[in-house]
């Protein structure tokens, strides 16, 4: 995914699949996981996210495995992954990257978790929330994903991302997620040195995320 993400063409987006979340509830009930992907690919992603946690996301495996069956494009297993075994369940089911959550692992689980992904010839994203959790970063992680949604209140700061965005220099691929809801959301990261762009509600809490997914493209090109 890091490499479709920096070619030049690239729009840089990860299209998401998500059915609900705890901040917003259902979002999109009725969507077809494969459809939507599928959609997703045509319109010209980067690469797609396919949550495979069923109590908050309303996820799973097989969702994540009828994507690998549908698309070539990159996919994203997006789950709490905090046990070695998850790790070999994602290369199983036809992961190429996984997510690392800062927030709910130490510096050493991250480290040790990206050298198991790695073995796994899976990609890492790591996801921050703050600055304090800039020590989990490790020279091992392909991506940091910057999360503008603050877990406690749901609210989204775009000026905080790109603080953090700026501590981390140019060394990392760096992508942005949630809250981006127009052109003009994502062209202020991009001109802020974001090389990606995490985007699901946009698209799910439409009802046809696929052809969502195309007209913002088409607008952003």
């Amino acid at each position: 995914m890091k490499s479709n993400i920096l070619k030049p063409e690239s729009t840089g987006i990860i299209a998401e699949f998500k059915r609900k979340s705890p901040s917003k509830g259902i979002i999109n009930d009725s969507a077809n996981v494969e459809d939507v992907v599928g959609q997703y690919e045509m319109a010209g992603v980067a690469g797609a996210s396919v949550l495979t946690d069923n109590e908050y996301f309303g996820g799973s495996y097989e969702d994540l495995i009828s994507a690998r069956n549908k698309v070539a494009i990159p996919l994203l297993r997006k789950d709490f992954m905090v046990d070695d075994y998850q790790f070999f369940e994602a290369k199983s089911w036809g992961a190429d990257v996984i997510l690392l959550i800062a927030s709910i692992l130490s510096p050493k689980e991250v480290l040790h978790f990206t050298k198991l992904a790695k073995s796994l010839r899976l990609e890492v994203l790591l996801e921050l929330h703050d600055e304090s959790e800039l020590d989990h970063v490790n020279e091992l992680v392909d991506m940091v994903g910057i999360n503008n949604r603050n877990l406690k209140t749901f609210e989204v700061d775009i000026d905080q991302s790109i603080r953090m965005a700026n501590k981390l220099g140019s060394q990392f691929v760096k992508i942005a997620e949630s809250g981006i809801s127009n052109i003009n959301t994502l062209k202020q990261f991009r001109e802020s040195g974001f090389n990606g762009f995490l985007i699901g509600e946009q698209f799910m809490k439409t009802n046809n995320p696929g052809l969502a997914c195309e007209n913002f493209i088409a607008e952003l090109r």
